[in-house]
């Protein structure tokens, strides 16, 4: 299981070299929510151990919150494994070119993130932790794709290849 700093500071600086600029935070928390929700669709299995709160514009990782800034992740961040930086690369290069209040949006569409937000008002910044079930549950309706070869998982059967 990788560490989430690492991730947050894979996220960050291949956003950065992708686009050429930095992440927003708003940016970077969805991009690590629809990581994790990814790597449980794709392997069954959380990308990294870290918390989620349902926050009023979607949901926020606890743990980068406070060690967000723009030149990067202020923790000692080390590599993550092929594997995740395969999937992190499909998240990115899926959702990144979305504008970040519009991945807000697109979040509260998220079971796992309206379970959190149970009796809150719209406005109330909200706290709660999300649950790794309803997680599970938001990486049911996923139909990963796979940005390098320009096709869906599921569409790697019919061409002859298994995905791992």
């Amino acid at each position: 299981m990788e560490s989430v700093y690492n991730v947050a500071q894979y996220i960050f600086e291949e956003y950065k070299h992708i686009s050429g600029c930095v992440i927003d935070e708003l940016k970077l928390h969805k991009l690590l929510y629809y990581a994790q929700r990814e790597s449980i669709a794709i392997t069954g299995a959380p990308m990294f151990n870290a918390d989620f709160e349902g926050w009023k514009y979607g949901m926020v990782c606890r743990a980068i919150r406070s060690v967000y800034s723009p030149v990067g992740i202020q923790s000692g961040c080390g590599k993550v494994s092929f594997a995740s930086a395969y999937i992190l690369n499909n998240v990115i290069n899926e959702y990144g070119v979305i504008e970040s209040w519009q991945l807000s949006k697109l979040s509260h569409n998220e079971i796992s993130w309206k379970n959190a937000r149970i009796g809150l008002a719209k406005d109330d910044d909200g706290s709660a932790v999300l649950s790794l079930s309803d997680i599970r549950i938001d990486a049911k309706k996923v139909r990963p794709y796979d940005s390098v070869w320009d096709m869906y998982y599921d569409e790697f059967e019919s061409v002859g290849c298994a995905v791992q």
